[in-house]
């Protein structure tokens, strides 16, 4: 005899083609859009749904996305006028500081070098003898520095150069924001919380995280259509550019633990491994020392700016020479949460929501965190809890610590001290890691309480994100070895009917 399904335990997919979900309209479900569709003419009708005419949702999504883009370009002006040359607090007056036109001729783009290969003359790097970034990052900035051409001057190949890198972030931001308003089929507007975060326009051109950033979101598409193999590739090659992606198969581990689904997380974790080493083995064996330098850059690296080890090292007057291992022990116990929470949850959690949690995780408890860095979060945070107050709350404080991290530089860089000083720079981090931790909690809170998840509350999904995943009964969570499983009948139907009698009100 079958088992009926229970929340635990959904009914697996039937070989049947089923009816297309309905798309979920944030200005049905969410208070906040709601308020502020009313500037836009109100909340979205018919064709929002349907998707008739040229402005589909996803079009309509990356045409704003490449608007705040835009918009973060021109925020950058003042340096790309000579803020970046004009004296040291200047980038940081304007909030327009780039790494990317310092690492032009600090690393020796300028001079023709080859990253990895070419040792770099003291004279020009301070000391940094390779390229402290990964290997797909180095290529990236090594294709832009071939197509930086035509500068009377240093300084204007340098300019150039940030100009060159923003047209290839541009194209890096656009794969972002189809991947992620793609992800979960029937909720492409989710992709807006992506298209006008604030920290995305202000941070895109930092730095190179955006090629990273947009590869994981591609590897999460290609998982959310039950093709874990390319996934797996993708998220691979995220990894050979940016650390951070290879946190993202300890979730699928777990998920895939609890769905009995061992071959599709085999698939992933092998395409993951055989794509990094694709890129990674040839460079280590023409040049280890150049290759491994940005492992042990990462390893020796001192307590940096925006951690919480940086405000206890300022309070209590300590050098953290050992905040490896206390972030190492930290995040081996956060991650040991996660697995709890992955395999005694009452309903096995979304992919998104661990893969949410494990990345801020790492960035909460890392002895740096630099602006940029929070263009790892944005797409997670997108898809683990689409619910645009409590993403604002959080992008708020973001936003302040952008804007106090360059004011504690310039109020350390010049001797007026015109700026935010030490005590005000606790002050932002604190925002920052707080704000963070906020919307960690409130995913924590839908992956034990799935009646407030956005996803599954607003029309019955389960997990539209999470490819083979979706649907699956539980083969094993503990759960289930210490209490029956509860009856729960799906509220799908209700969702439906909810949105078939919105729409049809609002005609």
């Amino acid at each position: 005899m079958t088992s009926a399904p229970t929340a635990r335990n959904p009914a697996p997919r039937s070989g049947r083609p089923s009816a297309a979900p309905p798309v979920v309209r944030p200005t049905d479900h969410d208070e906040v859009a709601t308020a502020a569709s009313e500037v836009a003419g109100g909340p979205a009708g018919r064709r929002a749904v349907s998707g008739t005419g040229w402005w589909t949702p996803i079009r309509t999504v990356v045409a704003l996305a490449l608007a705040m883009y835009t918009l973060g370009m021109l925020q950058k002006l003042p340096c790309l006028d000579g803020g970046w040359f004009s004296g040291q607090t200047a980038q940081y007056v304007h909030a327009c500081y780039s790494d990317i036109p310092h690492l032009y001729h600090g690393r020796g783009f300028a001079d023709g070098l080859v990253p990895y290969l070419d040792r770099i003359p003291d004279r020009i790097s301070g000391g940094m003898d390779y390229l402290e970034y990964p290997v797909l990052t180095g290529a990236f900035m090594y294709l832009a520095a071939t197509l930086t051409v035509g500068g009377d001057s240093l300084q204007q190949d340098e300019q150039l150069y940030w100009v060159v890198n923003a047209g290839m972030l541009l194209v890096c931001a656009a794969v972002l924001i189809v991947c992620v308003a793609r992800t979960h089929r029937n909720r492409p507007w989710d992709g807006m919380l992506v298209a006008l975060a604030p920290a995305l326009a202000l941070t895109a051109t930092i730095n190179w995280d955006l090629l990273a950033v947009s590869m994981t979101a591609a590897g999460m598409l290609l998982w959310s259509r039950s093709r874990p193999l390319a996934a797996g590739v993708l998220i691979g090659l995220a990894t050979a550019a940016k650390l951070y992606p290879a946190l993202l198969l300890g979730p699928l581990l777990l998920l895939c633990w609890r769905a009995g689904r061992w071959g599709a997380f085999g698939r992933a974790a092998g395409g993951a491994a055989a794509s990094w080493a694709v890129v990674n083995v040839p460079v280590m064996l023409l040049s280890w020392e150049g290759w491994s330098k940005f492992y042990r850059f990462s390893q020796e690296r001192p307590v940096d700016f925006g951690s919480l080890w940086l405000i206890l090292q300022q309070r209590t007057g300590r050098t953290f020479d050992d905040a490896n291992i206390y972030a190492t022990l930290l995040m081996a116990l956060g991650c040991a949460g996660i697995a709890a929470l992955a395999l005694c949850a009452p309903r096995r959690p979304r992919f998104a929501q661990l893969a949410f949690l494990v990345v801020a995780l790492f960035v909460l408890t890392n002895k740096v965190y630099s602006p940029q860095y929070v263009l790892w979060l944005i797409p997670l945070a997108a898809l683990a809890r689409p619910k645009w107050r409590d993403f604002l709350i959080w992008q708020s404080c973001e936003t302040l610590y952008f804007l106090g991290i360059w004011m504690y530089l310039a109020y350390n860089g010049s001797d007026k001290h015109q700026g935010l000083p030490e005590d005000g720079y606790q002050l932002v981090i604190a925002a920052h890691l707080l704000g963070t931790a906020y919307l960690c909690a409130m995913v924590v809170r839908d992956a034990l309480r799935p009646e407030h998840d956005p996803v599954r509350r607003d029309d019955g999904s389960d997990d539209p994100g999470g490819g083979v995943l979706d649907r699956a009964p539980d083969a094993f969570s503990l759960t289930s070895l210490t209490r029956p499983p509860v009856l729960q009948r799906s509220a799908a139907p209700v969702a439906r009917a909810a949105v078939h009698w919105g729409t049809t009100l609002r005609e």
